[in-house]
């Protein structure tokens, strides 16, 4: 199966959510695969229709982690499948992504100049990585994942347009599997390919509203190279790489990431 091929296999086709994706089919640089039918990433749950969440449902999700806000969460409580557990976990007690303004107005009010959303998420993937709320967030994600042990159980993880809070969720946990990190930042860029038709929607809204904004406002909702390699910096600085961050900063000790390998991989 060539790359592209694999790629759109990983984007699950549902009615009304986007950026829905399997982590299953990595390849470790030990040469084990990531299961499919584990673990799936996505965009936010709370749009979904009946026939989305009974897929889901019968794909085997059993959790629901979602690392939206409080205020997030209000605004837009998640459709879960029938026995799912929902387990919030905030990795912003506001959002810092601005993605839930974005959903509430195209033009979204903000606190920064609003044609500068490159460097605000700049920012943001910084602050990913220094705030205890995130830290504490990313730490307690890894705790759902070593639970996440039954045969047949798929984990689901999310913020509000999957690719951020998400992003760097996936980046600790294929990381700590042995996925290498060419590949993570493949999964990473995967976003703009599986979010597109929801972004070109957004932007051509924009675009009528203010033509200025519309470069700002794509910063805002793409993944870019450059976001995650800031967050990787800035693991240097604190942790000196990421293998030290994922074991001493989030404390993912070796006996918890043997049991993560037996979880999610396969030969």
């Amino acid at each position: 199966m060539d790359r592209a091929t694999e790629s759109a296999r990983r984007i699950l086709d549902l009615e009304a959510g986007f950026n829905f994706r399997e982590l299953g089919g990595y390849t470790t640089a030990a040469g084990e695969s990531v299961k499919y039918h584990k673990i799936i990433r996505s965009a936010g749950l709370g749009d979904l229709t009946k026939n989305d969440t009974a897929y889901l449902g019968n794909y085997g999700v059993k959790k629901d982690i979602d690392f939206r806000s409080s205020d997030e969460i209000a605004k837009k409580p998640d459709h879960i499948p029938d026995g799912a557990k929902y387990i919030s976990l905030p990795v912003f007690t506001e959002d810092q992504t601005e993605a839930s303004k974005i959903e509430d107005r195209v033009v979204p009010e903000i606190d920064f100049d609003p044609r500068d959303g490159y460097n605000h998420m700049l920012d943001v993937y910084r602050n990913m990585v220094t705030e205890d709320t995130a830290r504490q967030a990313y730490r307690n994600f890894f705790d759902e994942l070593l639970g996440n042990d039954g045969e047949k159980d798929v984990l689901l993880f999310h913020c509000t347009a999957g690719k951020d809070r998400t992003g760097m969720g996936a980046v600790f946990f294929l990381y700590t599997l042995g996925v290498p990190l060419p590949t993570i930042k493949e999964d990473y860029l995967l976003t703009n390919q599986a979010s597109h038709v929801y972004v070109a929607n957004v932007l051509k809204q924009v675009e009528a509203k203010d033509p200025s904004l519309v470069q700002s406002i794509k910063a805002l909702l793409t993944v870019n190279e450059d976001y995650i390699n800031v967050a990787l910096k800035a693991i240097k600085e604190t942790a000196g790489s990421l293998d030290n961050y994922i074991k001493t900063t989030l404390q993912v000790d070796a006996q918890q990431i043997n049991d993560l390998k037996k979880i999610y991989l396969t030969k």
